[in-house]
């Protein structure tokens, strides 16, 4: 049994994202995206921009997702005027209309550090150890591992 390979031709990434690649229209589609975030973002009030974000465009609406359900219902107030505002640039004259959701954002949960103490007795029996080897190497790791004991509280 063979296998046959299609051997295509490396091709230069600008071509690939540009305009006659077969990248270049979802390329074109993330730039008009990006463009009609920045539009948006300018015209709308200051307490609302970083809460509204384009997420996409499909059959004729743009989908404006937001982080709370306050700012949803002011979105929907407001379509005609955003509307209105694409509009006056020819490539969103497309746009019918706009598609809203609401993804709350969750704040990313860090895992608590897991920090272990080394007491200096156990300290101590790790340098004790690594005096009574030969392995280098071994003698090394033992002595760094003692390094990692409390500093004493016992004044000197």
């Amino acid at each position: 049994m063979s296998i046959k390979v299609k051997r295509f031709r490396a091709q230069p990434v600008a071509r690939l994202l540009g305009g006659q690649g077969e990248l270049g229209g979802l390329m074109r589609m993330a730039q008009l995206i990006g463009r009609a975030q920045q539009l948006l973002r300018e015209q709308l009030p200051e307490e609302v921009r970083e809460h509204v974000f384009v997420g996409g465009y499909r059959d004729g609406k743009l989908t404006l997702i937001t982080d709370r359900a306050v700012w949803l219902t002011w979105l929907r107030y407001e379509q005609p005027r955003l509307l209105a505002l694409l509009h006056q640039h020819r490539e969103y004259e497309a746009v019918l209309g706009f598609t809203l959701k609401v993804r709350p954002v969750r704040p990313l949960k860090v895992p608590p550090r897991q920090t272990r103490a080394l007491s200096a007795n156990a300290a101590d029996e790790l340098s004790s150890c690594a005096a009574d080897t030969d392995d280098p190497r071994l003698k090394r790791a033992l002595e760094r591992l003692a390094g990692h004991a409390e500093p004493s509280s016992e004044p000197n």
